[in-house]
């Protein structure tokens, strides 16, 4: 230890100018954490150096902390000469953290720290102390196959030599994670050229890095993870909110107030009619009434047209603590319900995902087109969003209100652009750091009425779709 801080202490002198000339590098790592903050974040970065990733990063509160004190000085100096007024920085080594005790973080990130930590594990059993149920950890470090390349450039002096360090493989380091209670929900890589080549770092760095071969030769490994979920309790934790867009669908429309069970500490539900040429308003009108007293049932009608709008405005009414999109065809039963309720409540996941690929069908359920789409479109969004997303457009999708407020604020970053409102949901959720789940449902043949896809033009939807997000997620 009084190595590594004497190393630190002689670093100090010129690190900032050193940190300033390879600012391709580190800056990319500050871009792609940014990606997942929000203004709203509370951040903290363990081992900050002087400060540059943490100043830059979006945050309400940011605290940096580092235990070279001749770091500190330096970054609270640059804080100032930029005119950074809301964070703070503190000396204090990671393994004792205790000048924050009882203080919780949004954010905890550690770029680049795990190499010089002689125990790992009593790290992150500090970290945990700082944790809410919901904080995301991202943890940034050299991959191992870089090793001789990394120890080569030390040896020609274009890189600044460090002491000895950790070469921790993805499964360690979750492993240690885990140990410490936390739980690794997500692990990418990117950077193929860590030098700024016009031209060809741009291209290896924006496309190759995320394709697939290319993507295990890449220098940075990023991982997240958040508290492993305390399931105590959630039988009647939360209320919940189902919402059924309704369009041509007035033979169903009893059938779905029937069948959905209560769950949580309350159960409300909300028909959004959608321009139907058949009674369906008339129906959903009927059945309020009749069940007046003894379920609590919200009605409207669309404005606009398309299930997104649909969802959009019936949300927005919504009171639940727990959101959930139910089709009126009730090709997914309603009675699976209580499932998705145990799921999201219990913290297994944040975003839970229905999947109707992996039951088998009723006969007629799913034409073999759909099928094939489906299947092609499961593997594409699952490297898309960097989690299995078997099923892209099964209606029933569930998610937290106040994830569900923050994704609705921020959604200028996708654009108002899907129609189905399922991709809105997806690609919100990716953007606000959830962890993305699925949940295998059994799908049921329609009992009433048509569909109202169309294979071809939405398949062409579909993909012009993915080609944008790809540019938003992948190859931003």
């Amino acid at each position: 230890m009084n190595d590594m801080h004497s190393y630190f202490v002689e670093a100090s002198k010129k690190w900032r100018q050193y940190r300033s000339h390879r600012s391709y590098y580190w800056d990319s790592i500050t871009d792609y954490c940014n990606y997942f903050l929000h203004p709203q974040n509370s951040v903290l970065e363990i081992g900050c150096g002087t400060g540059e990733l943490i100043s830059k990063v979006n945050g309400s509160r940011k605290v940096g902390v580092d235990f070279c004190d001749e770091l500190i000085i330096q970054a609270r100096q640059a804080a100032l000469e930029s005119n950074v007024t809301n964070v703070e920085f503190y000396t204090m080594a990671a393994e004792d953290l205790s000048q924050l005790h009882g203080q919780q973080f949004d954010v905890i990130i550690m770029s680049n720290l795990i190499g010089f930590l002689d125990d790992i594990e009593t790290v992150f059993n500090q970290v945990s102390t700082l944790c809410h149920e919901k904080t995301r950890i991202i943890v940034t470090s050299y991959s191992r196959l870089w090793e001789p390349m990394i120890g080569f450039a030390e040896f020609i002096g274009i890189k600044r030599k460090t002491p000895e360090q950790n070469w921790i493989s993805k499964a360690d380091l979750q492993n240690l994670l885990y140990l410490s209670g936390f739980e690794t929900y997500r692990a990418n890589s990117s950077m193929l050229v860590p030098f700024n080549i016009p031209l060809i770092a741009p291209f290896c760095n924006r496309i190759l890095s995320h394709l697939p071969l290319f993507n295990w030769f890449n220098l940075n490994n990023y991982t997240f993870a958040r508290p492993l979920p305390v399931e105590e309790g959630w039988k009647h934790k939360y209320s919940v909110s189902v919402l059924i867009p309704a369009r041509n669908e007035s033979g169903n429309i009893r059938a779905a107030v029937e069948r959905i069970p209560d769950m949580g500490s309350h159960t409300e539900i909300i028909f959004v009619e959608g321009n139907s040429t058949d009674d369906t308003w008339n129906v959903i009108q009927q059945v309020q009434q009749e069940y007046l007293g003894r379920r609590d049932i919200k009605i409207m009608q669309q404005d606009g047209r398309g299930k997104g709008d649909a969802v959009r405005k019936g949300y927005a009414a919504a009171t639940g603590d727990v959101l959930m999109i139910l089709d009126a065809d009730l090709t997914v039963p309603p009675e699976d319900l209580p499932k998705f309720y145990h799921a999201i409540s219990t913290g297994k996941g944040e975003f839970i995902n229905g999947v109707r690929l992996i039951y088998a069908m009723e006969e007629g359920a799913m034409r073999t087109l759909n099928t094939i789409g489906n299947h092609f479109f499961s593997r594409l969004f699952s490297w898309l969003l960097e989690s299995p997303v078997k099923d892209t457009l099964c209606g029933t999708k569930v998610m937290f209100r106040t994830d569900w407020l923050k994704l609705a604020e921020g959604r200028r970053f996708f654009g108002n652009f899907d129609p189905f409102g399922d991709f809105d949901m997806l690609f919100g959720a990716y953007k606000l750091n959830l962890k993305i789940i699925d949940l295998p449902i059994r799908y049921r043949e329609r009992k009433y009425g048509t569909t109202n896809i169309s294979r071809f033009k939405h398949g062409l939807l579909l993909l012009k779709m993915s080609a944008f997000a790809a540019m938003k997620i992948r190859f931003r």
